[in-house]
This record gives C-alpha cells, sequence and structure tokens, in this order.
C-alpha cells in the first residue's frame, strides 16, 4: 500500500501543478504560493532555497507548489504569471522591462572557475580566446555581460538545461577551459574535482534575491521584505547558511581526493558494516561512515597515542560502556560508535531541532558530553542561542581558554577540535550523500518538490 499512496500523491501533484501552468494564478494571500524554480537541480544552492521558501510559506499559512524551468525560461514564465514570484539565486540588477528584485538574502563572489591542467588564466584579458562556459540566465550570466562592457572582446558559449555542478565537470574533463560560477558552487565541486581553481574574478559580487514580476503586488513584496528583515534579525537566515554553506570549504582539495579514492578502494570492504549498523541505530549509514572516516579513515587497526583505537576511535571506557570486546574488529567498532551517537543524541534536549542535534552529538563524541553542555552554557550567557550548532561553535574554541573554562564545570577542552571534526564530517557526509543517493522512497523531496515529466511541455510555452 505505501506505493498506492506515493502514486496518489503523484497525481495529486501533477494535478496542483497542471493547474498551475494553465489555469489563472491564484491570487498569493488565497492558500497557495506558486514558486518557479530551476529544473533538475539538487544543488545545496537549490536546497537552501527551498528550506527559504518552506519557512516563507509557512509564514503566509499557504500550501508551497514549486514549477521547475529553465532558468533562461523563468523570467518569461513570470511575466506570463506563471508563478507568483521565482526562487533561483539571481543577481539583483533591476534592469528596465525586468524583474523586479526582493531583498538581498547573499552576497557570493563570481569566478571563471578555469582547469588548471589547461591555459593558466590569471585575470580576465587571459579569457578572450579560452573557451569560456555559462548557464543561460544565472546570476553568472549576468556577471559575464557586465564584465563584457568592460572586455568587448570576452566571448562565451551560452548552456541551456544543465546544472552548475554538471558545467564544472565538464570543465574538469577538459570539454570547457572555464566557466562561470559562484564561490560556493566551486567549493562544492572542489569535492569531486581537484583540477578546478578560481582563475579571476568576472564582475562585482552577486547580492542574490527572489525575482518578482514588475506587476507584483506591493502587499506580497512587502511581505518578503518583512519575511527577511525578521529571519535576519532572530538569526534564522544565518543558521540556514551555516546549515548549507557553513562547511562547504572547510575540506582542502587533497582531503576530498583522498577521501575519494579510499571511497572507491578501501569502502567497499566495509560497507556491510555500516549498513548493519545504520539497520540497528536507524542512522544514515552514510553519516556513520563519514564519522568513521574522520576517525580513522576506515582503518580498523587505527590506534592514537592516547590509546584511543579502532575505526570508530573508541576510548577503553567508550568501548565497556558500549560492551565491545575487542575494539579493532571493525564491525564492532561500526556498531558501537553509531549506538554511543545515539546515546548522546538522546540525552540533549528534545526542542533541539536537526540538523544542529546531530551536530552537537558529534561534537560530545568527540570531546564528551560535559564539554558540550560547558559550550552551550558559555553560548547562552554571550547572547547566544544554545540549541544552535552555527552559534555553539563559535563558543566551544574557547574552552581552552583558562578565563573561559574556570568559569565552567568541566574545565578544559580542546574545542576548537571538536569543531573542526564536526565540520570536516558534514562535509564528507555531503560528499557520501552525493557518490551514494540513498535509494527509493526516504530520500525523496516532497511530492510537490519533484519534477514531473507531464509539465515539461507546458512550461515550454
Amino acid at each position: 500500500m505505501p506505493n498506492a499512496k506515493i502514486s496518489l500523491l503523484a497525481s495529486i501533484a501533477i494535478a496542483t501543478l497542471l493547474t498551475a501552468c494553465t489555469a489563472k494564478l491564484p491570487a498569493w494571500n488565497e492558500g497557495k504560493l506558486v514558486v518557479i524554480v530551476p529544473a533538475t537541480d539538487s544543488s545545496a544552492e537549490a536546497e537552501f532555497n527551498r528550506e527559504l521558501l518552506k519557512l516563507f510559506a509557512e509564514e503566509l499559512h499557504s500550501e508551497l507548489v514549486l514549477i521547475p524551468a529553465q532558468r533562461d525560461k523563468i523570467g518569461s514564465l513570470l511575466k506570463k504569471h506563471r508563478g507568483h514570484f521565482s526562487a533561483s539565486s539571481s543577481r539583483s540588477v533591476i534592469k528596465p522591462g525586468g524583474l523586479h528584485y526582493g531583498p538581498s538574502y547573499q552576497t557570493v563572489r563570481e569566478y571563471a572557475v578555469c582547469n588548471r591542467d589547461g591555459n593558466r588564466v590569471k585575470n580576465k584579458k587571459d579569457l578572450v580566446g579560452v573557451s569560456l562556459a555559462v548557464i543561460s540566465g544565472s546570476a553568472q550570466d549576468a556577471a559575464l555581460r557586465e564584465a563584457q562592457k568592460e572586455l568587448p572582446t570576452l566571448h562565451w558559449k551560452t548552456l541551456h538545461g544543465i546544472t552548475s555542478a554538471k558545467m564544472l565537470e565538464e570543465v574538469s574533463n577538459g570539454l570547457y577551459d572555464c566557466a562561470a560560477a559562484n564561490e560556493l558552487q566551486l567549493a562544492e565541486a572542489r569535492n569531486y574535482h581537484s583540477n578546478l581553481y578560481a582563475a579571476t574574478e568576472l564582475a562585482s559580487p552577486s547580492n542574490l534575491a527572489w525575482g518578482f514580476p514588475n506587476d507584483v503586488d506591493p502587499k506580497l513584496l512587502q511581505r518578503s521584505e518583512e519575511f527577511f528583515a525578521r529571519i535576519e534579525k532572530n538569526g534564522t537566515l544565518n543558521d540556514l547558511l551555516d546549515r548549507f554553506y557553513g562547511h562547504s570549504d572547510r575540506l582542502g582539495v587533497n582531503d576530498s581526493a583522498a577521501f575519494i579514492e579510499r571511497f572507491h578502494t578501501v569502502f567497499p570492504k566495509y560497507r556491510h558494516l555500516f549498513d548493519e549498523a545504520a539497520l540497528f541505530t536507524g542512522m544514515d549509514w552514510r553519516l556513520i561512515a563519514a564519522i568513521a572516516y574522520q576517525e580513522s579513515q576506515w582503518d580498523p587497526l587505527a590506534t592514537s597515542f592516547t590509546n584511543v583505537r579502532g575505526m570508530m576511535m573508541l576510548t577503553e571506557a567508550t568501548a565497556d560502556r558500549m560492551n565491545v570486546r575487542n575494539r579493532l574488529d571493525a564491525g564492532e567498532s561500526i556498531r558501537a560508535g553509531a549506538k554511543y551517537l545515539q546515546l548522546i543524541k538522546d540525552q540533549l534536549p528534545q526542542r533541539i531541532a536537526e540538523p544542529d542535534k546531530t551536530w552537537m552529538a558529534l561534537a560530545a563524541y568527540n570531546q564528551g558530553y560535559g564539554h558540550l553542555e560547558d559550550a552551550r552554557v558559555l553560548t547562552k550567557r554571550n547572547g547566544g542561542d544554545p540549541d544552535s550548532w552555527n552559534d555553539v561553535k563559535r563558543w566551544m574554541p574557547l574552552l581552552n581558554r583558562p578565563e573561559y573554562y574556570e568559569t565552567l564545570k568541566y574545565g578544559y577542552a580542546r574545542g576548537g577540535e571538536a569543531v573542526i571534526l564536526v565540520e570536516n564530517i558534514r562535509s564528507f557526509y555531503d560528499i557520501l550523500k552525493k557518490l551514494e543517493p540513498q535509494s527509493a522512497v526516504a530520500d525523496e523531496q516532497p511530492t510537490s518538490y519533484r519534477l514531473l515529466e507531464p509539465i515539461k511541455k507546458l512550461l515550454r510555452r
């Protein structure tokens, strides 16, 4: 019956989207918020925008309906009133007859990203004569047009129906010398393609914003302005930026390359053990595997000078608590480490939301639950949110300074080490989610977020 339920939900979603595309667009305050988004995009940028949209829809007490479209079609769809606005990380430069932009929520630098194995580009003038690509309708497309005013001989190939990740992969493979991408897209791509580098800035940084038709209802625009003002003031925007981007440039090029190499050569031998631990604890196997790599690089015989040992680098005390007989047994170590992390999560206050609860549990896994609590106390003392990892990670490194740890219950700790561990695990976890997408229903986006084939032709009108 679960499959029947999914089919029913999909049918409802198709009907909803078809209605949104063919019938008159309902008023934004009538319970349905229709937003046009880039098609086939599963990047951190897309996930970040979806979270923003969900919060905005909740504030309007509306159902969120996402209409996928190619980036260069979004403007025309808005003019035809196929959506109330677009969330496509647009460069907010207002042009006569163009879109009206809401408040800027993020500023990113725009680069020519090049293959270091090819032509060595050092400045914009070096881009003349090289094969340069950009996605049509993207913020980078607008940045290149701005750069062309300064450098009229600059030319590029405009790509349609492709993601930034795929475009940068093609640069890495030598199909193009360079491509226009922002700093966040580059940080994500370098986890998989170590030969990419930021050659030169193309133009002034992009102030990203939602795009509205020129005849937008002023009240909708006002609600969006109030929404962004509120989430900026209460820290929600900063927390979302940290969740999706805060760890994106933590790993060096060699770190990510080594991780991927060991994923293909070492990891397969132990994959079944991570699946078993996931079934045992209910945790995502990819998270458990990311922890194990950070701890031991998937070496079951790893031993530190402090006698922390095994795949999950368990202390003797933790091993005894988890009834581990042999810390160097990979299966025992992985199951015990996953179970221990789950126990820590269960100790944390229920009000702490995910994924913050997991990141805090990982910090406690490294330094101990008491030191995490000290970090949360210190965060609260200094006006931060003790339930937000983004706030706690700013104060946890100070647990090694006497003026702080002497005022706390559990004393000295290497808090900075814990923060680095958590941020590295987040990066490895993200890479694993790209290398090994979760199958079946577990990893799907909510039904109304999916790109549904039956509506593609309608979207091209």
